[in-house]
């Protein structure tokens, strides 16, 4: 009898199943709670930051939300750090004033509205621990070498437990190796020991990841000693004695340090990861290997760790259990051990949790909560968050181990059940609710959405309805001839529609429709099904020298509506980025091409729909040395071709010619019209040498053929043969005329100008101007013309210097361009009607005066008003009669006043006022005069200095030119000026206005004078006129000065001092004659060479003799450069010097050799130009010629 439920259970599964699909219920329709987000049900918490815990639903109307913690009732409202998110059941805990371990434990969330209540995991919320490591005093390690060594860590026992790891005092991770590695417990494991592992700085680290903290083990020393050696060391310190009997350690064969019995049993959990690992010790060291006893390893969740030691396998399964063996090995022999793996499971899903479940009043269905695990888990239900053996009791529900069946249920039922499925190793819940609607149907996706699909693919088209009972949905394509299914379509249960292979045909409007009993839904989408991307030239093998350019092509075919993007890499990866690799829109290009740009480049196009790729390989060989260059103009290209032909463009592709060892730089492109200008070319664009497309751009209405022209260093090729014509069709003009203006060439008339549209922008035939102008602010209509094969238009009656908005619109035979935009204009202008009326002057000064008027009303100006000018004229000065020629002064601009500069002071001015436009003057004010006041005069006219005598000096002068006032007076400045240009003392004389001319008394005599002479006015002195002049020279007391160098007193004792000097020249020549010692120095601490000094050529007098007693160098000898002389050298003789080499005499028995004692460290040419000796003969010949 059970056995048949069971049964019939399952047939309703199947029958039903439809109703179970998961359902997504639009939130402005009742329904009970859906908990959209929850923390994790272990929950570990950053102890520096606030605590939050997550809990948010939907449901309609908006859900409530409770906690409890630890089993209990948790009332957040009694807990200050507490506190709940608006419109969400998360908390947040403040933990500034509250230790976050106080917050440790279980909290679950329950979610309410009127039709259910769900609830959350159990959330066990815990905060980290880091705790400190136990102090302990290592003690060094001393091992012999070859033996195996094990350093422990042992990591203080934190939550979670730390990440381990070995560095050395820098911070250096210690290396590792098949012989050195550390285990999955952390310590550090050799499989035997060298001396080079000797150190004092092994250091495990542990880290806390969720605290952020590292902590270290007291430093540990290892010391490894070779037994050989010391024995040999201390046998020879204590005569052959062996101390040390313990023998060297020799090869062996491996054993297992990790496990250490012969088998083992290790335990994983379903999805978890395996790790497994096997530590040998052995000399030489042992390879370590793995296989599985029953089966093969799993190829792709396996991998091995710290050099094959560690087998690890992710996301464990069943099929993972058995046995497995480890086998360490080396060239002694080998070990074995074998590893028993169980799996258990906590419980999981085995196709997907239960779904939510909508139905109709009077309707069937099922909650299946699927679950396995190992040990079989077991299964609880509850309604509400209250099992369900205690909930109230429903007639339509039954439930049957895993699955509730719910038949002909009413409305009421709605509610939230519990799935909960749990064995030792955990729990799974899941709320999934049942609502019990009854609604029309309405289709979720949004309208008139448009799909689009490449040809020959499979097209899938949505149709997400909601619906109580659930709608059926149909598909329609364009006229609704019939429902779409066969073979082409295949209609999905949640409603979308798949078109196995898409082809053009298929394009275009779609029709999805939703009914049930309730009422009837449409909606539409649209389907576009593109062309695919193709390359169709593919980039081919290249084999380029180093140094040259590498080319690679990759043209593409697309559909036009999809935008291609092009992408290039280089052996799988992204390209170098090096600005010697220039990519365009269909090629790559390297320069100077070098070894590391060898490999295989790979273009790839991708649309928004798919893509194509294709690949080539560069090889770069060695530049050979090339003949000699010539270098010459390039081919033309050949091979023009006109591809993607539109209305308004064309792609050209061609083919270079050679470059002739010049590489091309550019393409020019030229095109031919030859509806409008035939066997006329005209340049169209230019692209880059390396590009070998264009995508032109045309105008409609002509007749192009294209031609191609390739530039290198050298020049220009000869143009390509032309392509064939491409006749583009007429069109409507795109623009209007440009540049139009409105103005008038007599008063009245308005002349409208624009520029023509060229033969290219007439886009079509039958070119002719719709010329538009009316008066501004008239509101009056539009007066229309039409004119042809001309640029220009006169309105003729028009008012004078009026304003007018004016339109010039092309059009020919194929329509109108767009409206065009209106332009401003006047019509002629006329003289202006009036003058400026209420003209003032202020004179401000003796030499401005400042003019002021009012403005002429703009209707009687008559045109544009370009300014006012001021014509002004001197008609007498007050001082005397002198007429002046008439001055102008304009005014740019709107100008109500101006100033006159420049005016003569003490004068009468006359002047007026006009107006003027563009046409001309209008009839000037009527005129003013004004006078000037007195201002300072100007420099005297003339100043003469006559009569120069021994004190007096005679001045004459004449008066200003420019008197600008009446003459009060002169004012005279003079001083003295010495031989070195220096002024003395200034004296001033006041001179009446009636004197002209002055004599100065009492003067210095042969003294040179300065003048300074300036009219005064009232209103101060003017500019000075100033002169110099000398008073007359006295001969009698220039008589009594007397040359010195002509008196007999002097000449004699000049004649004396020679005479002295040529005695004493002789005596020191015939006393060196005699052989006899020369004392050059008599005092040990003063040693310098001793010299006759020769003539001075400035004063033709001797240098100074330095005697004995002087302890000063001869003037003109050359000392050390530190002011010191060799001791052993002070006693020499000139003997001694003669016989060093390079002393010898003249024939007239002259000493000309260089005397520099015998120290070996003087150079010999320096010893020529310090301290030769001058003869006494030449002295006298010298002196001789001097006197």
């Amino acid at each position: 009898m059970m056995e048949c439920r069971r049964m019939g259970a399952a047939l309703l599964v199947l029958l039903l199943g439809h109703l179970a699909s998961a359902l997504e219920v639009p939130l402005d329709l009742p329904q009970p709670p859906t908990i959209t987000h929850q923390s994790p049900k272990d929950y570990i918490i950053d102890p520096r930051e606030n605590i939050i815990i997550h809990c948010d639903a939907k449901g309609k109307p908006h859900p409530s939300f409770s906690w409890t913690r630890n089993g209990t009732h948790y009332d957040i409202d009694q807990d200050p750090n507490v506190s709940m998110r608006p419109h969400s059941g998360t908390l947040v805990v403040d933990i500034s004033r509250e230790k976050a371990e106080y917050y440790e434990g279980v909290y679950q969330c329950t979610v309410r509205n009127k039709h259910g209540t769900a609830v959350s995991n159990n959330i066990v919320v815990r905060q980290p621990r880091s705790p400190l490591w136990s102090k302990e005093k290592i003690k060094p390690i001393v091992v012999q070498e070859g033996v195996s060594l094990v350093l422990p860590c042992r990591p203080p026992a934190g939550f979670p437990p730390p990440i381990v790891f070995w560095m050395d005092n820098y911070f250096q991770r210690l290396p590792q190796s098949s012989r050195v590695s550390q285990s999955l417990n952390g310590d550090l494991y050799f499989t035997n020991v060298l001396q080079e592992d000797s150190r004092n700085d092994y250091i495990c680290y542990a880290r806390f990841p969720h605290t952020q903290t590292i902590q270290q083990k007291q430093p540990i020393t290892v010391r490894v000693f070779k037994m050989d050696a010391i024995n040999d060391t201390m046998a020879a310190f204590y005569n052959d004695t062996d101390l040390f009997s313990e023998e060297p350690v020799y090869e062996r064969r491996p054993t297992f340090l990790i496990p250490s019995t012969p088998s083992s049993s290790k335990m994983v959990l379903r999805g978890q990861v395996l790790e497994m690992e096997c530590i040998a010790e052995g000399l030489p060291t042992p390879e370590i290997s793995w296989a599985k006893v029953s089966g093969d390893l799993p190829a792709t969740r396996v991998s091995f760790l710290h050099y094959q030691k560690t087998l690890r396998i992710v996301n464990v399964s069943e099929s993972d259990a058995g046995d497995y063996r480890c086998t360490a090995k080396n060239m002694l022999g080998s070990a074995h051990h074998i590893i028993r793996v169980t799996v258990k499971a906590a419980p999981y899903w085995i196709s997907s949790p239960p779904r939510n479940l909508v139905l109709a009043p009077g309707e069937n269905g099922v909650l299946t909560c699927r679950a396995s695990g190992t040990p079989k888990p077991s299964i609880s239900w509850a309604m509400n968050g209250i099992p369900i053996e205690n909930s109230p009791m429903d007639l339509s529900r039954k439930v049957e181990d895993d699955t509730i069946i719910f038949t002909d249920i009413q409305t009421g039922s709605s509610a939230v059940y519990q799935c909960n499925i749990s064995n030792e190793f955990g729990y799974l819940l899941a709320n999934t609710f049942v609502n019990v609607l009854s609604e029309p149907p309405r289709v979720l996706t949004p309208a008139n959405q448009v799909y689009q699909v490449i040809k020959n693919h499979r097209a899938l088209m949505d149709c997400s309805s909601f619906g109580s009972p659930i709608p059926k949905v149909t598909w329609f394509k364009d006229s609704r001839s019939g429902t779409l299914d066969g073979e082409t379509y295949n209609l999905h249960d949640n409603g979308t529609l798949e078109i196995r292979i898409a082809q053009a045909r298929n394009s275009g409007k779609y029709t999805c429709v939703a009914r049930n009993s309730l009422g009837i839904y449409e909606n539409h989408v649209y389907l576009e099904v593109k062309e695919p991307t193709r390359i169709l030239k593919q980039p081919e093998y290249r084999e380029v020298q180093r140094g040259m350019s590498a080319v690679f092509e990759c043209k593409v075919k697309h559909d036009p509506s999809l935008m291609p993007i092009m992408t290039w890499l280089k052996d799988d990866g992204e390209l170098p980025d090096d600005e010697r690799l220039i990519v365009d829109s269909d090629s790559l290009t390297i320069i100077d091409v070098t070894e590391n740009d060898a490999g295989v480049y790979t273009c790839i196009m991708n649309t928004s729909l798919d893509h194509d790729s294709a690949s080539a390989e560069l090889r770069v060989v060695e530049a050979t040395p090339p003949p000699a260059v010539v270098y010459e103009r390039p081919e033309p290209p050949t091979d023009l071709e006109l591809t993607d032909q539109k209305k308004r463009s064309v792609q050209l592709t061609w083919t270079p010619g050679d470059e002739h060892n010049s590489p091309i730089l550019k393409f020019l492109i030229q095109y031919e019209d030859s509806l409008h200008h035939r066997a006329v070319w005209f340049n169209l664009t230019e692209v880059p040498g390396t590009k070998t497309t264009a995508h032109l751009k045309l105008s409609p209405y002509a007749h192009y053929t294209f031609r191609v022209l390739a530039l290198n260093a050298v020049g220009f090729s000869r143009p390509s043969f032309p392509s064939r014509m491409y006749k583009t069709e007429p069109a409507a003009p795109d623009e209007n005329p440009m540049d139009v203006q409105g103005f008038g060439t007599e008063h009245d008339n308005l002349v409208i100008s624009w520029k023509p549209l060229t033969s290219l922008q007439s886009n079509g035939p039958g070119l002719h101007y719709k010329v538009m102008w009316r008066q501004k602010a008239m509101d009056s209509y539009w007066t229309t013309v039409t004119v042809v094969n001309n640029s220009r238009f006169v309105v003729s009656g028009t008012p004078t210097f009026v304003p007018y908005e004016i339109r010039v619109q092309a059009v020919n035979d194929h329509g109108a361009a767009p409206e065009p935009a209106i332009a401003h204009g006047y019509s002629g202008e006329d003289l202006p009607l009036a003058a400026p009326g209420n003209v003032q002057v202020l004179v401000l000064n003796s030499t401005l005066a400042e003019v002021h008027w009012d403005p002429v009303p703009h209707k009687l100006i008559r045109g544009y008003l370009k300014g006012y000018k001021v014509y002004y004229w001197r008609d007498h000065g007050l001082h005397k009669h002198n007429s002046h020629h008439e001055q102008v002064l304009t005014f740019s601009g709107n100008h109500s006043h101006g100033m006159l500069p420049g005016l003569h002071p003490f004068s009468f001015y006359s002047f007026n006022v006009r107006v003027f436009n563009g046409k001309g003057e209008g009839p000037p004010s009527p005129t003013k005069q004004f006078e000037t006041p007195e201002g300072v005069p100007g420099v005297p006219s003339s100043l003469l200095i006559t009569n120069p005598n021994l004190d007096t000096l005679k001045l004459e002068w004449t008066p200003p030119r420019d008197h600008n006032g009446h003459i009060i007076g002169y004012t005279l400045k003079y001083q003295p000026v010495n031989n070195t240009n220096e002024l003395g003392p200034v004296r001033l004389m006041s001179l009446p206005a009636d004197v002209t001319e002055v004599t100065l008394n009492n003067l210095k005599y042969s003294t040179r004078y300065k003048f300074y002479l300036n009219a005064r006015t009232i209103k101060g002195e003017g500019s000075a006129i100033s002169e110099e002049a000398l008073t007359a020279f006295d001969e009698a007391v220039a008589s009594r000065q007397v040359d010195i160098a002509t008196q007999g007193w002097f000449i004699g004792l000049m004649c004396a001092i020679a005479l002295l000097i040529l005695i004493l020249l002789i005596i020191c020549f015939i006393q060196r004659n005699k052989g006899g010692k020369y004392p050059v120095k008599e005092k040990e601490d003063a040693h310098t060479d001793p010299e006759f000094q020769p003539m001075k050529d400035d004063d033709c007098t001797f240098g100074e003799y330095s005697d004995n007693e002087d302890h000063k160098p001869l003037k003109g000898s050359r000392t050390p450069s530190n002011g010191t002389v060799k001791r052993d050298d002070s006693d020499d003789s000139l003997v001694d010097y003669g016989e060093g080499g390079d002393g010898q005499f003249n024939e007239d028995g002259s000493f000309i050799g260089q005397y520099s004692g015998k120290s070996t460290s003087r150079d010999t040419a320096e010893g020529h130009e310090s301290s030769e000796a001058p003869s006494p003969v030449n002295a006298m010949n010298s002196l001789n010629s001097f006197v």
